[in-house]
């Protein structure tokens, strides 16, 4: 698994558990702040899409784990 994945996979994991965490409807129901972290997920991946800046890719590099291999197939 590559970290692209990865960092999809733990994006969406936070997500879904701080809305779970947030929002009055839910069951699991905590405090309302934890809708700020959703915003600061939000955030980070808008950005990393522009600057490529992305502390858990960092981390997971670190760790070893494999980077995703660009597609050759649309080069020109």
């Amino acid at each position: 698994m590559t970290s692209d994945r990865i960092v999809r996979i733990v994006a969406g994991l936070f997500v879904m558990l701080s809305l779970a965490l947030g929002l009055e409807e839910s069951p699991l129901f905590h405090n309302r702040h934890w809708l700020w972290f959703t915003a600061f997920v939000g955030l980070n991946l808008f950005q990393s899409g522009f600057t490529r800046f992305c502390p858990l890719d960092m981390l997971l590099l670190k760790l070893g784990i494999a980077q995703p291999v660009a597609c050759s197939s649309h080069q020109p």
